[in-house]
């Protein structure tokens, strides 16, 4: 374990200073040193699931510092707008992802799969690849941010479908207890601010050691809980860090974890490289990279809505409308 460690954080720092003078994303680097000593590499890592598991701790910070900076009150303004925007490009590109399948000539069940594939975003890729002032200062990340935890929620009500149409029955238990969790889980997690936290922040906010300590727990301890409820580890750290976005101690904490957050996701995104597999990538790359280019084209749509803008997205979608049709 421990020459992992040297392997990934040493390698990772020799390709992020190719990957800066060559002006390319630093998680480009990280992907591709794990794709290189990877299994599907030189294999000199064995074990990248347990590197993943351990790395997953920094998506749970990132979401949690992210929480921070929204207030919750702002929050549930929010929502509506990010419901819109969410059902609209999940119902397009769902759209899309299925015909394309449906043209390479794959099975119906397929298409299905890469219609609901199609419509997901990657939180943590997303997150990371857009600049900071974006999604802490501007309305339009705080509009992301709120989509993406949307699509999470749409992502394990989608795979509850998929479980049910395989033949195992629909859980509609577990379709009930999807609906509450997440109000739940916000209206617990304000009452334990306001009643278990706060106190202890007040009694204790000149031991910085104490709360850092509490801090983590909290994030933790929240995640876990909606992952036992059926939502994911990413919601839950978001509801923790929007719990405590009204103290005032919200910018000492978030300042004490963005190094801990960075380490984490510099081995999460060496577990993704390491994790690939190129067996069977001359089947797959024409229809991903056709797939790519559709969606790059319609992602110009998605980013004008979810900026405020939709009068350029109205005779831009007229335009491509006209050329199918034609």
């Amino acid at each position: 374990m421990m020459f992992s460690i040297f392997l990934i954080f040493t390698g990772a720092a020799l390709l992020a200073t190719v990957a800066l003078y060559a002006r390319q994303s630093l998680l480009m680097a990280y992907i591709l040193l794990g794709a290189i000593v990877g299994p599907a590499g030189f294999g000199m890592v064995d074990d990248p699931r347990l590197i993943e598991d351990i790395a997953h701790v920094g998506i749970i910070f990132l979401l949690f510092l992210l929480g921070l900076d929204l207030y919750p009150k702002k929050l549930l303004q929010l929502l509506k707008e990010a419901t819109l925007v969410m059902m609209t490009s999940t119902l397009l590109f769902g759209l899309l992802g299925f015909g394309i399948a449906a043209a390479f000539g794959m099975h119906r069940d397929d298409c299905l799969m890469v219609g609901l594939a199609t419509t997901f975003s990657s939180t943590i890729v997303s997150l990371k690849l857009l600049p900071a002032t974006v999604l802490h200062h501007r309305h339009t990340g705080e509009v992301m941010i709120s989509i993406l935890l949307l699509q999470d929620l749409f992502a394990i009500a989608a795979l509850l479908v998929l479980h049910g149409i395989s033949g195992d029955g629909l859980e509609v238990d577990r379709f009930a207890l999807l609906v509450l969790a997440l109000p739940l889980l916000l209206l617990g997690g304000l009452a334990g601010e306001r009643w278990l936290l706060r106190p202890l922040f007040h009694k204790f906010d000149k031991i910085g050691e104490y709360v850092f300590l509490l801090t983590l727990g909290w994030c933790l301890g929240l995640a876990q809980l909606a992952q036992a409820l059926g939502l994911s580890y990413e919601m839950g750290a978001f509801i923790a860090g929007v719990t405590i976005a009204n103290s005032p101690i919200a910018p000492y904490i978030a300042d004490s974890l963005r190094p801990l957050r960075d380490f984490f996701l510099i081995m999460f995104f060496f577990a993704l490289g390491a994790g690939l597999d190129f067996s069977s990538i001359g089947r797959v790359w024409l229809p991903a990279w056709y797939s790519q280019q559709r969606w790059s084209s319609q992602n110009r749509w998605s980013s004008w809505v979810c900026s405020g803008q939709p009068e350029k997205a109205v005779p831009w979608l007229a335009r491509r409308v006209y050329g199918w049709v034609k």
